[in-house]
């Protein structure tokens, strides 16, 4: 969901969401309420807090790019595929870093680069 699409709904209730996208949509929204700081480093701690709920209650069967068994989930080796380099610091870090280097809100870097991890990998192989 592109920015355009979540800036002029409402809000939806937490028992409406079915998916960490769906989730991350509603933070898109409102960065600032759920993001202290709008810091990538708080949002990987939500999205640690999320995958760890998921693990209590049994909920495993969807997709999550953000966290994998060595540590780094999907989302991350795709990130630093893109840049062509490989941190032990992680993606929050290194898109903060970018961020800064290219004068933009980190949480808007970050969404921009999910929207395109997202679109290649709806993309049929081959």
């Amino acid at each position: 969901m592109t920015a355009e699409n979540t800036a002029s709904r409402e809000p939806r209730h937490l028992t409406e969401l079915r998916s960490v996208y769906e989730f991350l949509d509603e933070i898109r929204q409102r960065p600032g309420m759920w993001v202290r700081y709008r810091s990538l480093q708080h949002l990987d701690s939500i999205l640690i807090g999320y995958r760890v709920a998921m693990e209590v209650h049994g909920i495993c069967e969807e997709e999550f790019p953000f966290w994998g068994v060595d540590g780094r989930g999907p989302f991350e080796e795709w990130f630093q595929q893109r840049r062509g380099q490989h941190s032990a610091l992680g993606w929050p870090i290194e898109i903060e870093r970018d961020a800064e280097a290219a004068g933009v809100p980190a949480i808007e870097l970050f969404f921009s680069l999910l929207d395109e991890y997202r679109a290649e990998r709806s993309q049929p192989e081959g």
